[in-house]
């Protein structure tokens, strides 16, 4: 069942990236590093975290389930294990977002930047499809004993990659989408192909604006984000809409987001993208407030709106009284059947960063979700 709509009560899910296990999380670091893992070793321990992950998510009753990025190191940057074109390295640390550099004794102890960064320094295309491979076996095997709702995978997204990725090696930008469309359709093709649907992260669509892209004047960043829209229906070309999701956020941290670019300014230009379901911040602070702009926007009568319910950079485990609530005001203005209960952003979206949420946390806060839900299904049905 791949379904992305709400027919008789509200679905849940999450963004995608979950705590990995300290002995996953440590193998993975020493794989990035150039350190020697037993490959045997480190393909049993990524299988039985799956299967544990998958039926925890499917016991905790979570319906859009999936293998909580276990076999990757970030969201983002795993690609480069799989890409050729990608051995290059920035010549210093990413720099930190905008907002964090606005509050200089904030930045001194920010512990949310990148440090060096993957770069392209060659032709782009596919290195091997082994990694690949073992994610969708995984899964597989995970969601038969399992048997979730339904399921998705999460990818990078062109316009991800190259926001993430530094470019020295296409004369133009545009160049460096057209290879990474190339190279990345085929991932996308295969996890619908094995029977889940596929999720597109595309923070660079929101994110980027105040990292990257900050230097930019709003013209030219706008120009940006319809390239990588662009190049998400040029790479999902073969795919049909109902089986995608595309993800968007400000950036997964604590700190102040005043620098955040606008919702209003971000919809109009990701509707035009394929993906049917759209997953968005909607549970912190600076976004809890944009659900009234769903009133005045004319939301096209084929997507799907997933709107975080639940803030994935603090400890605070929401009632679910107030998950119902949040629910209700997407489903009051687009109607319930295209309201999906999400999560602000990934838990666990790279090794290199310590996890915000404590894992067992993590957990109650998506048992309060699942439990809002069911609160906000039998008010609205």
């Amino acid at each position: 069942m791949t379904t992305l709509r709400s027919t008789d009560r509200i679905l849940t899910t999450h963004v995608g990236s979950l705590p990995r296990p300290d002995d996953l999380r440590d193998m993975l670091a020493a794989r990035n590093s150039g350190e020697a893992v037993d490959p045997a070793a480190f393909d049993a321990r990524v299988r039985s975290a799956v299967a544990e992950v998958v039926a925890r998510q499917v016991a905790t009753g979570i319906d859009a389930v999936d293998d909580g990025e276990y076999g990757k190191f970030a969201y983002q940057t795993y690609v480069i294990e799989r890409l050729t074109g990608l051995d290059g390295l920035t010549d210093a640390p990413r720099t930190h977002p905008g907002d964090v550099l606005d509050f200089p004794t904030y930045a001194a102890r920010f512990t949310g930047g990148w440090g060096r960064m993957p770069a392209c320094d060659g032709p782009i295309a596919v290195k091997t499809t082994a990694p690949l491979e073992r994610d969708l076996h995984n899964f597989t095997e995970a969601v038969g004993a399992a048997k979730p709702v339904t399921t998705f995978l999460t990818a990078a997204s062109p316009g991800l990659i190259a926001s993430f990725i530094e470019n020295r090696y296409y004369t133009s930008h545009e160049k460096y989408l057209a290879a990474l469309v190339a190279a990345m359709q085929p991932e996308y093709e295969a996890i619908v192909a094995a029977g889940f649907n596929v999720q597109l992260d595309c923070p660079d669509l929101a994110s980027a604006r105040k990292t990257i892209y900050m230097q930019k004047s709003d013209a030219e960043f706008k120009r940006l984000q319809e390239q990588a829209v662009d190049a998400i229906n040029a790479a999902t070309a073969n795919i049909p809409p109902e089986r995608m999701r595309m993800h968007i956020c400000w950036g997964n941290y604590e700190g102040p987001h005043h620098r955040d670019i606008p919702l209003e300014r971000v919809i109009p230009t990701a509707v035009k993208a394929r993906p049917a379901a759209i997953l968005f911040e909607g549970a912190n602070p600076r976004h809890d407030h944009e659900w009234i702009y769903f009133k005045s926007f004319n939301l096209p009568d084929d997507k799907v709106l997933v709107p975080g319910c639940i803030d994935s950079t603090c400890n605070f485990i929401e009632h679910p009284e107030l998950v119902a609530q949040r629910i209700e005001k997407y489903a009051n203005v687009v109607g319930k059947e295209r309201v999906v209960a999400g999560i602000d952003c990934g838990f666990g979206t790279s090794i290199r960063q310590q996890n915000q949420v404590d894992t067992e946390i993590m957990w109650a806060k998506l048992a309060a979700l699942v439990e809002g839900a069911k609160i906000a299904s039998d008010r609205l049905w």
